[in-house]
């Protein structure tokens, strides 16, 4: 049986502690989304900067490279577990720089996976190039593929049309880097934005679906959903970060600081504007007990 780390009081949130390798088998549960992180594998000792400070950019042993088989395999291995737990019309959307996303495309198209778009996160504040050899790493990207070639998928086309004044919406999104407010209860390596996860979740997903989140590390997916008015569940190896994300969970319980987050994220504003998602969460019924078997 699967023992959750923690449980929000409403049943829109849980974290498990522990490798998504072992994890993901135990769920009898299939997800509307899921949205991965998965290591870069960039953790080969250089620098960048940070803050106006030159920093390590080794984040831990969980990020550092193997050889390209070894990565190759290992985007295999997660991959294959998230499509059997994804549900016949769900997405998933994989984050990622040239280290790891052309192995994942790769393995994406070998298992059955369609892809629908590949996402150019344009970074709005990118930190500096401190060597002046090349020109600065400003975008990330983060790609968007359904379960099956001819399963109908979501996407919340007028949605994302409104929030784009009205245009059709590009794939390129210009969004900024993670800011000082979203690191009050502490921070993790490779902390995505809200505003990137927000847009994602509102794109693809209806309100109340399950989003399912392998490498959860600060949980960023799983407030994203809360935000929205979506049900998270996230599997993160380190006790650090789950306890982390723990803590952010917990933060969003109050109404003030809820709503100061939904106020910074442009996109959520005007959902919420329109639909009045700011209103307080309703107590889900035994969904969770009965993914975890309790």
């Amino acid at each position: 049986m699967i023992i959750p780390y923690f449980k929000s009081n409403s049943r829109d949130f849980a974290i498990v502690n522990g490798d998504c390798f072992d994890v993901l088998p135990q769920f009898d549960f299939k997800f509307d989304m899921i949205f991965a992180d998965p290591p870069y594998f960039l953790s080969n000792g250089g620098i960048s900067c940070h803050s106006g400070q030159v920093v390590c950019v080794d984040k831990g042993d969980w990020d550092k490279g193997g050889s390209p088989e070894f990565i190759e395999e290992f985007n295999r291995k997660w991959l294959r577990l998230c499509r059997d737990k994804l549900k016949d019309n769900g997405t998933i959307w994989i984050s990622g720089t040239h280290h790891n996303i052309f192995s994942i495309a790769n393995v994406l198209t070998e298992l059955g996976y369609k892809i629908l778009n590949v996402i150019t996160w344009a970074k709005t504040n990118p930190p500096p190039n401190i060597s002046c050899r090349f020109f600065t790493h400003s975008t990330e990207f983060i790609i968007w593929a359904r379960k099956y070639a001819k399963v109908p998928h979501k996407y919340n086309y007028e949605l994302m049309k409104a929030i784009n004044d009205g245009k059709q919406m590009t794939d390129v999104w210009r969004l900024p880097a993670i800011g000082r407010w979203e690191k009050s209860c502490g921070k993790h390596p490779t902390q995505k934005p809200l505003a990137l996860l927000t847009r994602i979740i509102l794109a693809s997903t209806d309100a109340h679906d399950w989003i399912l989140d392998p490498f959860a590390g600060s949980s960023t997916t799983g407030i994203a959903a809360n935000l929205c008015g979506r049900r998270f569940i996230g599997i993160e190896k380190e006790e650090e970060f789950s306890l982390l994300g723990r803590l952010r969970r917990e933060e969003i319980d109050c109404p003030d600081v809820r709503h100061g987050y939904i106020n910074r994220l442009s996109d959520l504003k005007y959902v919420s504007f329109m639909s009045g998602i700011t209103e307080p969460e309703v107590v889900y019924g035994n969904d969770l007990e009965n993914i975890f078997g309790e």
